[in-house]
C-alpha cells in the first residue's frame, strides 16, 4: 500500500480513559485520594508522608448506570519544591481535581496549582479535603476560594465542587462521578491504531537494570517489539510493564507505560514517539542531537553550562570582575530521578549570599558510585549529597576506609535544610566594635617602657581591668592599649562607672597624654 493510500484511510477513533492530574498544596490530602481509590498503600510508603516524585495510575470506577470506566491519576507532589513536576502533570492531564483542605482553605501552592491549570487550560473540579476533621469548615473555604477568584458552584461560579473526606472515602464516588461526566463532555478519543506518541512522565537510573522511564500514552498503541524514542534518547520495547509493574503486552491511550534500557537518560515532559527499527530511532536521535548542537552553537554561553563549572574555574581573575572575598560551597548531587534534581534546583536556587556561593561541582541520577566518591575526595570542600540513593557496594567499601564529607536524605525540605544549615556556616563573620566607656585623661604619674601609670575621670559608660583602650587625641586614633589595673579613691577597683575619677596601669606603646581620651572597647559579632 502506497504512502497516498495510507492517507486515505480515515483514522479509527475510539473512546479513551480521562487522564486526571490531582494537584493542591503539601498535606492537604492528594496521596490519601489516590490511596483510597486505588485501595493501596502509597502514602505510608513516600518519604516523610509527602510525595516527591510524579505517579501514574490506573482506577476503575462504576457509575450509577452499572458502567465501568477507566480513569487514569498523575500524582503530583505539593512540596513548593516540585513546581516543574506539576507544570508537567498539567500538561499531559484532560482535567484536573485540585485538592483544598478544608482546614486551611487556600495556601501558595492552591494557587500555584491553579495558576498551572489556566495556563494549561484544562478543566477542573475542586475537591474540598480532610471535612472529617474537627477544624473543617467547608463555608469558609469556600470563602476562601473565592477571595483568590475561583468561584465554585453556589458562591458565584461555575466551577465544580465536591466535598469528601479521603481518609473515610466520604464523597468519593460523587467526586468520580463528576469526573466522568467532564470527561463526557470533554469527548475524550484517540486512534490504536497508529504508532504510540505520548510524554515522558519520570526517568531513573538503577544500576542493575538501567535507565528506565514512566511514559504516558496519549495516542496510538504501544507494542513490544518497537522503538521508542525521545528527544536523544530511545529504547527497544522489549517489554511494557504496567503501574503495578506487572508485563503487559502493549499499552493504549490514557496507559501509563513503564520502559526499561534507554540509550540515555530521557529528558522529563519530552514527547516520545515509536519506530519500527533501530536505525529509524537512531537516525532520529541523532537529528535531534544535532539540531541542539546548532542551537548551542547559537548561544555559546547557556546560563546551564555557567551554573555548573567546576571548582577550579572559580579561581580569581581581576579581569572577570570576580571577588576574592567569596568563598565558594562546592557540591555533588545524586539523586534517584529526574524529577528530583528538579526539585533539588528549585530549592538551591534560594540560597544566596554575597559572600559565598554554591557551587554544584557535578550531578546525576542513580546510586552514589566510585566516581562520585573520588570527586568528593578531590578537594576536602567538596560535600556529596544523595537524594532517595545509597552507595553501590564499591563505593561503600570506599566510604568504610576513607573521610568522604558525605550526606543522604528521603526527604527534600531535610536536604535543603542541611544545605542551608552548612552554607550559613561559611558565610564569613564579621566583627564590630563596640564602645563601653569612655574617660579622658587628667594626669600622667608614671611611665616605664610601655607602662604607663595614669589619672582620669570616666564621662560615659564603665571602664573594667582587662578592657582593651582606643587611645584618641584630637577626635582621631593614635594607637591601642590594654588596662591592667585600676583603683578609685586609692582602693583596687574591677570597674569604675561614670562620674567617677580614677588611676589606672595601662600597657600601650604610644605615650599617652594629658588631655587625650580613652575609650574602652568590646569586640563583637556583626548581626546580619
Amino acid at each position: 500500500m502506497s504512502k497516498d493510500q495510507k492517507k486515505l484511510i480515515p483514522a479509527v477513533q475510539t473512546r479513551r480513559p480521562p487522564v486526571v492530574v490531582v494537584m493542591g498544596h503539601i498535606d492537604h490530602g492528594k496521596s490519601t485520594l489516590l490511596d483510597y481509590i486505588r485501595k493501596s498503600h502509597i502514602v505510608a510508603g513516600e518519604a516523610g508522608g509527602i510525595t516527591q516524585h510524579m505517579g501514574a495510575y490506573q482506577a476503575t470506577h462504576t457509575s450509577d448506570d452499572g458502567i465501568q470506566h477507566t480513569i487514569t491519576f498523575l500524582d503530583t507532589p505539593g512540596h513548593e519544591a516540585f513546581c516543574s513536576i506539576r507544570a508537567r502533570g498539567a500538561r499531559s492531564a484532560d482535567i484536573a481535581i485540585l485538592v483544598v483542605s478544608a482546614e486551611d482553605g487556600v495556601k501558595p501552592q492552591t494557587t500555584e496549582a491553579l495558576n498551572t491549570i489556566l495556563e494549561n487550560k484544562i478543566p477542573y473540579i475542586v475537591a474540598i479535603n480532610k471535612i472529617d476533621k474537627p477544624n473543617a469548615n467547608i463555608d469558609r473555604t469556600k470563602q476562601s476560594l473565592g477571595e483568590h477568584e475561583i468561584y465554585v458552584e453556589g458562591w458565584g461560579g461555575t466551577i465544580p465542587c465536591v466535598p469528601i473526606s479521603a481518609l473515610q472515602g466520604t464523597g468519593v464516588t460523587e467526586l468520580l462521578d463528576m469526573v466522568i461526566l467532564m470527561a463526557e463532555l470533554a469527548d475524550l478519543n484517540a486512534d490504536t491504531t497508529v504508532p504510540a506518541t505520548g510524554i515522558v512522565i519520570e526517568s531513573e537510573l538503577d544500576t542493575r537494570t538501567g535507565i528506565s522511564a514512566t511514559t504516558l500514552v496519549q495516542n496510538g498503541t504501544l507494542k513490544i517489539g518497537t522503538f521508542i524514542v525521545a528527544g536523544s534518547a530511545y529504547a527497544p520495547v522489549r517489554f511494557i510493564e504496567d503501574f503495578q509493574g506487572k508485563k503487559i503486552e502493549s499499552a493504549s491511550p490514557s496507559m501509563p507505560a513503564h520502559i526499561v534500557g534507554w540509550s540515555m537518560i530521557p529528558v522529563c515532559g519530552t514527547v516520545f514517539t515509536t519506530v519500527a527499527t533501530k536505525k529509524e530511532a537512531e537516525k532520529i536521535t541523532e537529528e535531534y542531537r544535532e539540531e541542539a548542537r546548532r542551537a548551542r552553537l547559537a548561544n555559546p554561553t547557556p546560563v546551564a553550562e555557567v551554573a555548573r563549572k567546576t571548582v577550579a574555574d572559580d579561581t580569581f581573575d581581576p579581569s572577570r570582575g570576580a571577588t576574592p572575598e567569596v568563598v565558594i560551597f562546592p557540591i555533588v548531587i545524586k539523586a534517584d530521578a529526574i524529577g528530583s534534581l528538579e526539585g533539588i534546583h528549585h530549592e538551591l536556587d534560594k540560597i544566596k549570599h554575597d559572600k559565598v556561593r554554591l557551587k554544584i561541582v557535578a550531578e546525576g541520577i542513580g546510586e552514589i558510585n566510585e566516581n562520585d566518591i573520588k570527586l568528593a575526595l578531590s578537594d576536602t570542600g567538596i560535600t556529596l549529597i544523595g537524594f532517595n540513593v545509597s552507595p553501590d557496594k564499591k563505593a561503600a567499601g570506599i566510604i568504610e576506609r576513607m573521610n568522604v564529607s558525605m550526606k543522604t536524605f528521603k526527604v527534600i525540605y531535610e536536604l535543603v535544610s542541611f544545605i542551608r544549615t552548612s552554607f550559613d556556616a561559611k558565610v564569613p563573620k564579621e566583627y564590630i566594635e563596640e564602645v563601653t566607656g569612655e574617660a579622658k585623661i587628667l594626669a600622667l604619674f608614671s611611665h616605664e617602657k610601655d607602662r604607663q601609670v595614669l589619672g582620669g575621670k570616666v564621662q560615659t559608660g564603665s571602664i573594667h581591668i582587662g578592657n582593651d583602650v582606643r587611645i584618641m587625641r584630637r577626635g582621631a586614633e593614635i594607637g591601642r592599649g590594654k588596662i591592667r589595673e585600676l583603683q578609685t579613691k586609692k582602693i583596687k577597683a574591677s570597674e569604675v562607672a561614670e562620674g567617677h575619677e580614677f588611676g589606672a596601669l595601662i600597657d600601650a606603646k604610644m605615650e599617652i597624654a594629658v588631655g587625650d581620651r580613652i575609650e574602652t572597647v568590646h569586640t563583637i559579632e556583626k548581626k546580619a
